[in-house]
This record gives structure tokens, C-alpha cells and sequence, in this order.
């Protein structure tokens, strides 16, 4: 039996707190697994599709972009979160035209992304029209004729941005990027900005190549995995398996975050019996429980600890070959590093010496060390410094481009890393600008676009008029809510490629379109059979997808098919993209991507191998680091960054509950943490709630205070939180997101990244 969709909203008076959980998963992943897919899409539906999940003849999961294992794949190949994900997807719901016509915008627009978001599946092209009080649905010549009518009325392409959500699949993205770039601009802003952006900026600095260097059978057969700034039992839960396998091998664990996180603690694996019957395994040998920014203090004084140690007993700590003969700037980062003043890395952190000196130890006698974070680390002011310190202690100890050792960032969208292979990204390097514009016989733009951050602001002072998404919740997903939503209001027209409905569709222009699509799990028929369509996991596994559900409407098109029948409605028939050809065969887009896309060559066939390809990465396959600017690593000497909060203050970063995925709420509970039917809380140490006077579980404001320049600070506001005490570093505390966005200065961001700074907002509790 299939539930009804909630008729009214969340009410934040029924909030319960317990005690949060130290393990993760188990029996009640399992059950609310069950539960949430019977809900959803009935019990015959529920089996039918999550058999298919993550298995080679079926579909990837539309959650998160943790691979799938090479070689033997179970039965159960999804966590709780990707089964959730299914159901939200797959669900039996639908809000068709009758549902448009019995709800004006104005309504909707009091109605909050879980509601929304359970009403179902969009099953008709619905427009907007400038003045009008409801959606009302069109048909699809209509529909893109509004979007090209709009687009080709602009004084400039500048002035139109297009935005992509990660779930947008590898053929999808290059033929949405190849339509940006024949329409002449290089505006594509995407999820990746707000979130691992650091990551690629550092990496690409530092090695060469802006993605991880380990595979996962890497990961199994460390001796040191280091998981910085993460949280798997939410957002990757599959990887704790992966961390039980190495921990079974004889790693050692080390959980580094200003939260103690239930998947780090204990994973009780569903799958064997000592995760039902027993008490799991204890993954996390050393918990350091660090302040909120303090993990590039933390990773300059585990280098000094290693110079110190070096130096003591020379050739015994660093891997003085590979720091000879392939990297460079060595000894400024070392002379730097060996300044370290430790008072301020005590500041910073809040950590005792010892625990530091231990976790340091373990760098040093380690044969094999993977490090792997998240956005903990990626959204601060200085995230990208703080990765490249990560890459300086690796490379010191030469643990890179050897087996079991490597930098791991650990991307959470699922294809947010094939989207950017597929050239979604406002500055493409001119290698492959130049091969896309010779395949195509288009002129490609060379002037960088806009990112997330700068499409708001231009959208905001009227330099960008027409906005569209393929996927995502931007209004959900971008800081500063106030001035985004003000930011989209003043387009003339806002497109939404959708499958469900959000947040952003009731923020709109003066126009607006949702345009729904099939999702994952859906079989996509075109004019020369069924089609597939492939994705690239955290690791650039490569990897094909292909969904065998009825579509939820026999008027969804596949966002191949969208993008091309836009490209056709612009260009016209004469275009040199062969438009219509591109949507009714997907192999033919995969031989231009194997033609234009470096590491993509023979791409039909390799993606037809049972487990995909795996990308070239000269650091991982070779030691080589012939991206960087002398073709070897590159030691960097960051100036350290104290994090300092005035009296009264705390530091709030923003997060995920285990009840949702990015923006999409699934339900309003946190399990892990002991937050039961609400969302508007706000975590903070109970010696800090002391200190402040304010009493666990009173209702306040959240008011966060930036100064963006010396002469003053400025203020946001967020009312009607209620404050849990919870065991989270002294003087951090958290809040999830959507709810706190509004809380994030849209031009708090990091250097030389522009990614918002989500994990550190300074706050005060206003009672």
C-alpha cells in the first residue's frame, strides 16, 4: 500500500530529543530502508527496484558517489540513504495539472521542501505566465519555445546562466554544456562550487589533477585511513563497509570532526551477523574531536612533528626520494612549517598536545595512509590551504601513486565528479575548448563564466536575466536565501528541470517553467531503442546506468532529449550540432565525448564492460604530476589560519540530518543524533549553553555577525530555533541545512575557491 502525501506541514512543537546513537546502520537501517520504499512505492515496486540498485544491469543511485566494489557486488548493494533516495524517485505520487490548478504559487510558497517534496512526481510541463497566479500545464513545443524565445532575446549570452545539479548524468552534461557553449557563454555555475570546488583548487595545485587518487581497493588495504571533516554514517554510509573491510585488514582508524559521529564510532554491517546479532565493529581508534577550522592547524603541527622527528633520526620519517626527485618547494614549506607558533595551533584545534602527538605517530609509522575528507573541510575562508596541507604531509611520507595510499576527497553528489569530466564548469582548460570546437565546427567562448556565487550577484544587480537549472534546489542550496531569492525574483525567466517539486520553483521570475524529466530508475526509449546513460563515481570509475521502470508520465522527456530538443528550438535545423540525431542515439554522444573528453577514448566500449573503466590519473597510475606547472608535486607554504570568535560568540556550521540528501528532505528525524520530528534546532556544547546562560532547549533567533570590511559588521537573521544540548566541540555548534542558509554571507567565501563558507558563520543566540 502506497502512503498519501502529507496534507499539512512540519509542526516544530512536537520535538524530541534522546540520547544520540554511538553505532550506526544495523536492523533499523534495514526497517526504515523498508518502510520508507512500501510508503513510497509499494511492496511488489520496492522490491522490483531496489534489486536493480547499484548492480551492472541496473541503475546507479541518484544519493551519493561512493563506488561500487569491482568484482562481486551483494544482493543489497545500497545503504539506507540511496534506499531512501529510490523511494523518493520511484514513488507512486504524482502532481499532475489538477494540482497546479488547486494550489497558487503564494500557497506553495509557504510550504517547506519536505512538503513540497512529498507530494510526488511532476508529471507535465507547467508554465508560469508573467502576472498569473498558478502553473498551468503546456506542451513541450510550447515549453521550449518560451525558452529560446527568451534566450534569443537577450541583448548578450552573458546574460543568461545555467546551472547543474550533480545527478545530471554524463551524456546529459556534455550536451548541456555544448548548448551553453554554441549559445556563446561559459555561465555554467554548478553544485560543485558550494560544495568540493577547495578540493579541486587544491588539488589541481598541488598534484596536478583536481580529483582523489585512490581507488577503493586502496582503501582496504591501508595500514592509516584518516577521515577528516566527514560524516559516512549520513552521507556515504556505504563506505563504512568499506572502513569495516580495511579495519578487518589491520588499518588503523582516525575520525577528525567537531561532532562524534555514529558511523565513525560503531558500524553494525546489516549484512553479516555480527551487525544484527553482535555489537558491530569499533571503526574509529582515535576520535579528535577539533574545533570548527582548526584542521589546517592540526595538519601543519603533525608536519612539524615529522620534520622534528626527521631530523632527530634522519631518514627514518620523510621519503627524502620521492621529495627529491618529484616534487617541489620543499624547503620553504619546510622552513616554514618548523615556525609553527603551537600556541595557536592550541587555539585553533582545541586539542591536547598529546592527542596531537599521537595521530602524528601514526603518520610516521604508517607504510600505507589514506586520507579522506568532505565538506567539513571544503567550506571555510581557508579550506583550500587547509587541503593543501593535507597533500604536504602525504607527500612528505611519498603516500601517493602507490597502493593503499592517497588523497581521497569524498564527493557526495552522485556524478557531481562526471559533470565536471563532461566540461560543466565556467573555466574549461583551452585543450578542451579547442577540441570541442573543432569536433563540432562551433565557436566555443574563451571568456570565463560565472560560478554560483557570481551568477547570484549578477543575477542580483540585473546582469543576468534568464536562469535555468538542469536539477538541484538552487534556492535551497545557495548561502545568503534572502538575497538568492531576491536574486532569482528579478530574472525575467526561471527554467527548472525537475523531477519533484522544491523550493525553487515557487521562488520564480517574472516567468517561469518546471520542465519534468525521467529519473534514474526510469527506462528511457528513444527513436533507436532503449538507451542507457553513464556516470563517474567518487573514485572516476566510469560506469553505465540504465533505469527499467515505466516513466512516472507518459509526458516526461529524458534530460538528453530536453537539452537536445532545446538545442534544435534555438539553433534551428541547419545548427552544425546535429541535434535530433544526439537525442535519438546516446552511443553517438559518446563517441564526440570519446573524441573531446581526455581519458575518453573508445568510451562506447569501455563503458560496456562490466565494471566501466577507470579515468586516467598520472599521480595515482604513474607518480607523475604533469599538470602542475613544472610537472612534479608542489609543496605549499600556507600562512596559518586561527579562527578566533568573540565572547558570546559560537561558531555554527551547517549540515545534513540522516533524514535528508543535500536539499531533499526526506523525513524529519535524525537518528544518529537523537533529533526526532524537527529540523529548526540548533546543537551546542552544554558548557557553552552554561557560559551563555541559555537554557537547554529554549526557543531563539540565530543572528550571525560578519564583518565584511573594517567598517562594521553586518547581521542575518533566523527565528523560531529551539537549542539541544548536544556533545559538539566547545564553542562550535551546528544547524541543518536549508534552514540556516539564510545565515551565510553571500560574499563569505573561500580563497581561491569562492565557495561559500557554510562550516564557519559566527553567531550569536538571541533569546
Amino acid at each position: 500500500m502506497v502512503s498519501k502525501p502529507p496534507t499539512e506541514d512540519v509542526d516544530e512543537t512536537d520535538l524530541d530529543v534522546s540520547e544520540p546513537k554511538d553505532w550506526a546502520a544495523g536492523l533499523p537501517g534495514v526497517a526504515v530502508s523498508l518502510r520508507r520504499g512500501v510508503e513510497q512505492m509499494g511492496v511488489v515496486r520496492t522490491a522490483r527496484t531496489l534489486r536493480l540498485l547499484n548492480q551492472r544491469e541496473g541503475f546507479d543511485c541518484p544519493g551519493c558517489a561512493w563506488p561500487e566494489p569491482h568484482g562481486h557486488r551483494k544482493v543489497a548493494e545500497f545503504c539506507e540513504n540511496g534506499a531512501k533516495a529510490v523511494a523518493e524517485e520511484a514513488t507512486r505520487r504524482r502532481v499532475g495539472p489538477g494540482f497546479f490548478a488547486e494550489h497558487p504559487v503564494s500557497e506553495l510558497a509557504e510550504r517547506t521542501d519536505y512538503w513540497l517534496g512529498q507530494q510526488g512526481r511532476i508529471t507535465h510541463p507547467v508554465l508560469l505566465r508573467p502576472g498569473a497566479t498558478h502553473y498551468e500545464p503546456v506542451d513541450w513545443p510550447t515549453a521550449l519555445s518560451v525558452v529560446a524565445d527568451a534566450l534569443r532575446g537577450l541583448d548578450s549570452p552573458g546574460e543568461a546562466a545555467f546551472y547543474t545539479s550533480g545527478r545530471t548524468s554524463n551524456e546529459a552534461a556534455f550536451v548541456y554544456q555544448l548548448l551553453v557553449r554554441s549559445f556563446g557563454t561559459n555561465n555554467l555555475p554548478d553544485c560543485s562550487n558550494m560544495c568540493h570546488e577547495s578540493s579541486g583548487a587544491a588539488l589541481a595545485e598541488t598534484t596536478g589533477i583536481g580529483k582523489g587518487s585512490v581507488t577503493l581497493a586502496d582503501l582496504t588495504e591501508a595500514d592509516l585511513i584518516v577521515v577528516v571533516g566527514q560524516n559516512p554514517g549520513t552521507n556515504h554510509p556505504r563506505m563504512l563497509s568499506a572502513l569495516e573491510e580495511a579495519k578487518g585488514n589491520g588499518a588503523t582508524i582516525v575520525a577528525v570532526n567537531p561532532l562524534p559521529e555514529a558511523g565513525l564510532l560503531r558500524f553494525k554491517n546489516p549484512q553479516n551477523a555480527r551487525g544484527v546479532l553482535g555489537k558491530g565493529t569499533a571503526l574509529a581508534d582515535e576520535f579528535l574531536q577539533i574545533k570548527l577550522g582548526g584542521d589546517q592547524a592540526l595538519f601543519q603541527a603533525i608536519g612539524n612533528l615529522l620534520l622534528r622527528w626527521e631530523d632527530e633520526a634522519p631518514g627514518t620519517v620523510l621519503d627524502q626520494d620521492f621529495i627529491d626527485t618529484r616534487s617541489e618547494g620543499f624547503a620553504e614549506y619546510a622552513e616554514h612549517v618548523r615556525a609553527l607558533d603551537w600556541a595557536e595551533v592550541d587555539t585553533a584545534t582545541g586539542l591536547d598536545r598529546a592527542e596531537v602527538e599521537r595521530v602524528a605517530r601514526l603518520f610516521a609509522g604508517s607504510e600505507r595512509t589514506v586520507v579522506c575528507w568532505a565538506m567539513g573541510l571544503t567550506q571555510h575562508k581557508h579550506s583550500v590551504a587547509t587541503i593543501r596541507e593535507i597533500a604536504n604531509v602525504v607527500l612528505m611520507r611519498g603516500m601517493i601513486g602507490k597502493p593503499g595510499a592517497g588523497l581521497c576527497p569524498v564527493r557526495g553528489h552522485s556524478n557531481v565528479q562526471g559533470d565536471r569530466t563532461m566540461g560543466i564548469w565556467e573555466k574549461m582548460p583551452e585543450k578542451f575548448l579547442a577540441a570541442l570546437e573543432s569536433e563540432f565546427g562551433v565557436a566555443v567562448p574563451r571568456e570565463p563564466g560565472l560560478d554560483t556565487v557570481g551568477a547570484i550577484r549578477a543575477m542580483r544587480d540585473g546582469r543576468v536575466k534568464v536562469f535555468m537549472a538542469v536539477g538541484g534546489n538552487f534556492v535551497s542550496a545557495a548561502p545568503d536565501t534572502a538575497v538568492t531569492e531576491a536574486a532569482l525574483r528579478s530574472c525575467a525567466l526561471t527554467v527548472h528541470v525537475s523531477t519533484k517539486l522544491n523550493r525553487s520553483h515557487v521562488v520564480h521570475g517574472e516567468a517561469a517553467l518546471i520542465l519534468p524529466v525521467r529519473g534514474r530508475t526510469e527506462r528511457d526509449t528513444q527513436d533507436a531503442g532503449d538507451q542507457f546513460v553513464t556516470v563517474e563515481d567518487s573514485m572516476s570509475v566510469v560506469h553505465r546506468s540504465q533505469g527499467r521502470l515505466a516513466p512516472a508520465s507518459d509526458m516526461l522527456m529524458s534530460e538528453v532529449e530536453l537539452v537536445c530538443g532545446l538545442g534544435r528550438e534555438l539553433f534551428g535545423d541547419g545548427h552544425p550540432v546535429p541535434w535530433v540525431e544526439l537525442a535519438r542515439d546516446y552511443d553517438l554522444i559518446r563517441d564526440h565525448i570519446s573524441r573531446v573528453v581526455p581519458g575518453c577514448a573508445d568510451y562506447n566500449a569501455r563503458v560496456r564492460q562490466p565494471d566501466g573503466f577507470v579515468l586516467p590519473h598520472a599521480p595515482r597510475d604513474s607518480r607523475e604530476f604533469t599538470g602542475t606547472r613544472d610537472d612534479k608535486a608542489v609543496f605549499t607554504a600556507n600562512p596559518l589560519t586561527v579562527l578566533r570568535v568573540p565572547e558570546g560568540r559560537l561558531l555554527l556550521q551547517t549540515m545534513r540530518s540522516h533524514d535528508q540528501y543535500n536539499t531533499t528532505i526526506y523525513g524529519l528525524d535524525d537518528r544518529y543524533r537523537g533529533i526526532k520530528d524537527a529540523r529548526r534546532v540548533v546543537l551546542v556544547n552544554p558548557d557553552d549553553l552554561a557560559a551563555l546562560g541559555v537554557p537547554d532547549g529554549t526557543a531563539v533567533t540565530l543572528v550571525s555577525e560578519w564583518a565584511e570590511d573594517p567598517t562594521g559588521t553586518t547581521e542575518r537573521r533566523a527565528a523560531d530555533f529551539r537549542v539541544v544540548a548536544y556533545p559538539t566541540a566547545r564553542g562550535c555548534a551546528a544547524a541543518y541545512f536549508p534552514e540556516a542558509n539564510s545565515l551565510i554571507p553571500l560574499d563569505s567565501t573561500a580563497e581561491g575557491s569562492n565557495t561559500p563558507t557554510s562550516k564557519s558563520i559566527v553567531i550569536r543566540l538571541e533569546v
